[in-house]
Order: structure tokens, then C-alpha cells, then sequence
């Protein structure tokens, strides 16, 4: 089964060597039956990726320790969630999904691409093609994950302990759903440059495909945060760490290419800056492989590599990003600039959003590469920390989030913005008493965590505005409000409630920054400690063995004003032998929107252990704000007009049937 699943991947390369020469040069000279040749060649492409990375994963589930990469990450103690999920917690298999999910991507063109031009359905399947047949190679140089060992291993090394955990089973593949499902954007925009040829109708092709990215990434992110919170024992949701950044940016980008898409679909505008957006938003996915590939990064979220992988990977950066710049240079002189709209228009508040958002994606980056630069360049190392990201990236968006409720508002090609102003009346009346009752009631208060905690009720609000507005609320029967609440697209509901999602995150994240409290302190078997109004009771360690690990389990129970235990926290320092590594297990209790939150540290020399507990009040919006947004695009890709696509003409009926029909 190893030698079929690394057979396969060799068959893949070679097919999609072929995918990206013969669709290219059939639609260059107009040859339809070789254009034809992209599809099934990428269907095919896909089918053998996914019967390879089958393979891996038998080896995994099997314990098969003659293989290289199974050995060095998997335990035969492991349990089996976490045998398969180990397929890509590793450098070589993370990199095998990498490229499944690509040529999924290309499958899902090729299968549903039929109402596309075949010219550009040829070069869109060509382009993929390219990057596929540049990753497989990679992979099949470098990063074989079927490298046979001799003798076999009686047992493997184990995966890393930090890894061994169910957020694993979801992030990665979220986040590699988003990162590649941009690779389709970008392969629409080279496709577009290489024909010479763009339209609206182009952007209503590529909107879906930037949507549904977009989605996976937005989930990914949300897990990958919330994994890092209960993983690591470190009780944060952000750090601003490098590898965190290399996922925002194309995140960043990718938001601001959704939204210029509407615009250029709308009104035919912002079409060479929607293309150069699609390129630099999937430009920005290729440097986050560089970044946590080529060993440049020291993270818990990197993998160590040896150098000649990151040099591999970084031709490959050259190679996509400069070469689909250097023809977006050549090419968008030639380009049609597109409609004109008045700076005060839905268009001018999309091109305000866009700006912010590329501003800070640069932002970001900056941060995230002057280390690297300087220390390339001087061999000093130094660190950008959290304020300086806390400083720049929040006074771009907090503007940016201030406006947000005005452009659904805002009428096409020229609005009104004192009309939108009193539209949004209420909801700023709201925002304005949310931030004075914050003040008044709230001890410990700032005025800046008051004018969050407005921000994030005056996007909220906002957002539901519009839907009301649209219902005809107050000016028209509850029978015809709710016809017209039916007969709204869904794409509507799915931008209210993305907004609304984004406005929870902020609730969430003024929450947990602003009124947080820690204590850190060493507890006895009996002892009872107070935070924030709960009463917390130390039980003791207490051995528990694992399946591949050994760990002391700190039990703490929450006792309500009568000392009566209402509920039990469970905090954990574990050992894995194998690694020979320990880890934290956070203790965590959920009450509403707030979380009490207890990590062991070290045991004292008198029987105690040191403890940190924290007090997160609203912390679970940051992560169901995600989920909302996630749920809003999903919404908008149900609309019928984005599954669709392009419409497709139609033959007209024959006058006789007409006629006999109608008689």
C-alpha cells in the first residue's frame, strides 16, 4: 500500500504536468479537444492524490513503523483519533493534504466550471496545474512522506504531545481549505491576464470560490485560537506570534477581495485592483507555507525543517508571486479601468474597506518579516511584539469597524450619507447608552473599554438595521414585512450577519482584554481561593495513566455562597514518555458567555502547586463571533445567484411547441 500511495503521487505529478501544458496551449491556438483535456486530467490528478494520501494515512492507522514519517510521529499506544489526525501533524503529510485539497479545488473547476468559457476554463485548470505539478514536486524531492526505513522500528517516537489533541482535527484542514481554496482566485486572475480579457461576469464566477475560502479560513483561524487557549495553558487567545500573522494576512486579503469583487460584479468597477488582489491574496497563503516551512521561524506552531526545503519553497515563492505580478504589470495597461461612482456610494465605502484592510494586511507583514530582514541583513535578532501590532492594526480597524454599518446603507453609484446617518439614529442611541452604562456600572471601567464594548453593540445593531429597513418596518403591514424579509437574497442576510459576527468578536475581545482578572498563587490540598465572585476549593493531584501518557489531574471545585460544590475543574500536568515531554492541560468552566480558567504550574517543595487562574468574562463571543461569520458565508453561498454563476443562454422553444403547449 506505501509503494501504491507513493506510485500515485508520481502519476499525479506527471498529470499535472500535462494539465499544465495542454489546456494552455489548446486554448492559446484554439483547439477545443485539447482544452477538453483539463478536466478529466485534473479529476484524475485528484483521485490519485487522494488514493496517496489514503496510503499515508493506512500506515498511520496500522502503526507502520517502516515507514519514515510514521515512526518519527506516531506511537502504537496512540489512540486512533490521533493515529489519523498524526497523518498531517507533520511536515511531510500537512504537505501531502496541502496538495490534496488543491487538487480537490481543481476537481471542483473542472466538474462545475461547464457555464465557463472554455478558453478561460482551459487556462484556470492550467494554472492550477502549474502550482499542483510545483507542490507534488516538492514533495516527491524533498518531502517524501513514504520513505521506507530497514529494519522496521518495533515502536515510533510518538507525535508531539501538544499536537495529540482534537483541535488538530480540525484546524489544520480548515485552514489548508482556506489557504489553497484562494489558489482558485488566483488562478481566475492569471487565467484573466493571460486572455487579456476581464468582466463582470468574471467576478460572479470568482466570488464563490474567494466566499467559500474565505469561510474555511475564518474557521480555521477561530480554531487554531482557541486551540492555542486551552492547548497551551498560556490563557491567550492572540499573541501575534509569526505563524498566527502568516494566516491573518491572507485573511486580510482575502476579506478586501470578497468585497472588491461585489463591487466589480455590481458595477463593473475595481477590475485590474480586484485582480491584483486575487493575486496577492493567495501570494500571501504561499508566504505562510514559506514562513512555517523553511525553519526562518521559531514557533510552537512551525515546522523545523532542514534549509534546503525553505530554499525549495521559496523558489516556488518567486516563481508564482513574481511571475504573476510581472504579468499583471504587462498585461493591466491593457485592461478596461471600469465604471465611475461618486466617492460617497456603496462602491466608495467598499473602496474605503478595501484600503484599510490592505493597509493593515501590509501592516502586519511589516511586522512580521523586519525581524527576519534585520537579522538577515545584520545577524541582530530582534522581536515586534504585541504593541506594536496592538497600536497600528487597531487604529486602522476601529475606524474601519465605525463604518461598517454605513455601506450597506449607501445607494449605488451615488448615495446619501446624512440619509444613511439618521437610518442608523437608533442604533447609535443604543451603542451610546451600552458605552455610558459600561462606565457607570462596570467597576474598573476605562472609557476606552466603554467605547469598545459601543463599538462592537453599535456593529451589531447596525447590521440588523439594514435588515429592518429592508423589511419595510412601520410602514408597512406585518404580512408584507414578512414577505419582503422572504423574498430578500440571501446574500443580504449573509452580509448582515457577518457584520453582526464581526461585531460579537469585538464584544468578546474588549471583554476578555478589558476586565479580565489573573492570580497566580500556590494552593495546598483544602484550600480555597475567591476571583471575581467565585470560590474555588483545591482537591489535590491525583495520578491518572493514559493511553501513551502519565499525568497529575488537579481537581478544583466551584462552590456557590453555601460551600456547596456546584461543579468540578480538572487541570492536568501530563508526561509523555516517549517524547519525553510534558505538557499543561487547562481546566476550563464555562458559565454563559465568561470562563473560569485554571493552569497547573510546578509543585513546591511543601506539598503545594503553583496555580494561575483566570477570570474571562465574554471571552466565548470571540470564538462564536467566528462561527457566525462562518454561518453568514455559508448563507451567501446558498444564494441562488452565486451557485449558479454566469447565466448560460438558452435555446429558445420552437414557435409550434409554443403554441401546442399553450393550447
Amino acid at each position: 500500500m506505501v509503494e501504491t500511495g507513493h506510485f500515485a503521487l508520481i502519476l499525479a505529478f506527471s498529470l499535472a504536468l500535462v494539465q499544465s501544458v495542454v489546456p494552455l496551449f489548446g486554448a492559446r491556438t484554439g483547439n477545443e479537444r485539447l482544452m477538453a483535456v483539463g478536466g478529466p486530467v485534473t479529476v484524475t490528478g485528484f483521485a490519485l492524490t487522494a488514493l496517496a494520501f489514503a496510503a499515508l494515512t493506512m500506515a498511520y492507522v496500522q502503526s507502520d513503523f517502516s515507514v519514515l514519517n510514521v515512526w518519527e510521529n506516531s506511537h502504537s499506544l496512540k489512540p486512533m483519533l490521533f493515529k489519523i489526525t498524526g497523518t498531517w501533524g507533520n511536515h511531510e503529510g500537512s504537505m501531502l493534504l496541502w496538495v490534496l485539497i488543491l487538487t480537490f479545488f481543481g476537481a471542483l473547476v473542472a466538474v462545475f466550471g461547464g457555464n465557463l468559457p472554455a478558453t478561460l476554463r482551459a487556462n484556470v485548470l492550467a494554472v492550477q496545474g502549474w502550482i499542483g505539478a510545483a507542490f507534488l514536486l516538492f514533495i516527491l524531492t524533498t518531502s517524501n512522506p513514504f520513505t521506507r526505513l530497514a529494519p522496521a522500528p518495533i515502536e515510533g517516537r510518538d507525535l508531539n504531545p501538544i499536537l495529540q489533541d482534537i483541535g488538530l482535527a480540525v484546524h489544520p484542514p480548515l485552514l489548508y481549505l482556506g489557504y489553497v481554496g484562494f489558489s482558485v482566485c488566483f488562478s481566475f486572475a492569471v487565467a484573466a491576464l493571460i486572455e487579456g480579457r476581464i468582466d463582470a461576469a468574471w467576478a460572479r464566477w470568482v466570488r464563490p470560490w474567494t466566499l467559500a475560502a474565505w469561510v474555511f479560513l475564518t474557521g480555521g483561524i477561530a480554531m487554531g485560537s482557541y486551540w492555542a487557549y486551552y492547548e497551551l495553558g498560556w490563557g491567550g487567545f492572540w499573541f501575534w506570534d509569526p505563524v498566527e500573522n502568516a494566516s491573518f494576512m491572507p485573511w486580510l486579503a482575502g476579506t478586501a477581495l470578497l468585497h472588491s469583487a461585489i463591487v466589480m460584479e455590481k458595477r463593473s468597477a475595481l477590475k485590474i485592483w480586484t485582480l491584483l488582489l486575487a493575486i496577492l491574496t493567495f501570494s500571501f497563503s504561499l508566504l505562510g507555507t514559506f514562513l512555517v516551512r523553511s525553519g526562518v521561524l521559531t514557533s510552537v506552531h512551525a515546522f523545523a525543517t532542514d534549509p534546503s526545503r525553505g530554499v525549495f519553497i521559496l523558489g516556488i515563492l518567486m516563481l508564482f508571486i513574481g511571475g504573476s505580478l510581472a504579468l499583471f504589470a504587462l498585461r493591466a495597461g491593457n485592461l478596461a479601468a471600469g465604471g465611475i461612482f461618486q466617492p460617497i456610494s456603496r462602491e466608495g465605502a467598499l473602496v474605503l474597506n478595501n484600503l484599510f484592510l490592505t493597509t493593515a494586511a501590509a501592516t502586519v507583514l511589516i511586522g512580521t518579516l523586519y525581524p527576519l530582514v534585520i537579522e538577515a541583513l545584520s545577524g541582530d535578532k530582534i522581536s515586534v511584539g504585541a504593541p506594536f501590532f496592538n497600536l497600528t492594526f487597531g487604529s486602522l480597524m476601529v475606524p474601519l469597524l465605525a463604518l461598517v454599518p454605513f455601506g450597506p446603507l449607501l445607494a449605488w453609484k451615488r448615495g446619501d450619507i446624512h440619509a444613511a446617518a439618521q437610518r442608523l439614529m437608533a442604533a447609535f442611541a443604543v451603542a451610546l447608552l451600552a458605552v455610558l452604562s459600561t462606565l457607570l456600572f462596570i467597576d474598573g471601567a476605562t472609557v476606552l473599554a466603554a467605547l469598545g464594548i459601543g463599538l462592537g453593540v453599535w456593529m451589531i445593531l447596525g447590521a440588523l438595521t439594514d435588515i429592518v429597513l429592508k423589511s419595510g418596518l412601520g410602514a408597512a403591514s406585518g404580512k408584507v414585512m414578512l414577505s419582503r424579509l422572504r423574498g430578500l437574497p440571501r446574500s443580504v442576510y449573509g452580509t448582515a450577519l457577518a457584520h453582526m459576527g464581526l461585531g460579537l468578536s469585538v464584544l468578546g475581545i474588549v471583554g476578555v482584554v478589558s476586565f479580565e482578572t489573573e492570580n497566580i498563587l500556590t494552593m495546598r490540598p483544602g484550600q480555597t481561593v475567591e476571583l471575581s465572585g467565585h470560590t474555588l476549593r483545591f482537591d489535590g493531584l491525583h495520578p491518572v495513566q493514559g493511553p501513551n501518557f502519565t499525568e497529575d489531574q488537579g481537581r478544583f471545585e466551584l462552590l456557590d455562597d453555601d460551600q456547596k460544590v456546584i461543579a468540578e475543574i480538572v487541570s492536568s500536568k501530563r508526561f509523555y514518555p516517549a517524547r519525553q515531554m510534558p505538557t499543561t492541560e487547562a481546566g476550563i468552566k464555562t458559565m454563559g458567555l465568561s470562563q473560569l480558567y485554571v493552569s497547573l504550574g510546578d509543585e513546591t517543595a511543601d506539598g503545594g502547586v503553583v496555580v494561575r487562574l483566570w477570570w474571562k468574562p465574554l471571552v466565548i463571543l470571540i470564538w462564536f463571533g467566528g462561527l457566525v461569520m462562518m454561518a453568514a458565508g455559508a448563507i451567501s453561498l446558498s444564494d441562488r445567484r452565486l451557485r449558479v454563476g454566469a447565466p448560460s443562454r438558452r435555446a429558445k422553444p420552437l414557435a409550434g411547441k409554443v403554441s401546442q403547449s399553450q393550447s
